[in-house]
């Protein structure tokens, strides 16, 4: 089995360390609800996608703790 001939500096071990750090996710707003959302999804609070409703949002309102129901719809 081969063995490293010289080693690893420490500026080397931190250079190759910091391309696994994670990322801090980016966010928009929906032009519809102004909530923030992940770019390039539909908006789980009012159903929106670039202007067009594609999602039916159906809100419980019998429960206490008010879950949302997300339904896709069909084209």
């Amino acid at each position: 089995m081969a063995l490293p001939t010289q080693k690893r500096t420490k500026s080397s071990k931190r250079v190759r360390a910091f391309t696994h750090a994670l990322k801090k996710q980016k966010l928009t707003n929906c032009a519809q609800c102004k909530k923030a959302i992940l770019p390039h999804h539909a908006c789980l609070n009012c159903g929106y996608y670039k202007n067009q409703d594609v999602l039916k949002i159906k809100i419980d309102t019998k429960k206490s703790n008010n879950k949302k129901e997300v339904i896709k719809n069909k084209k």
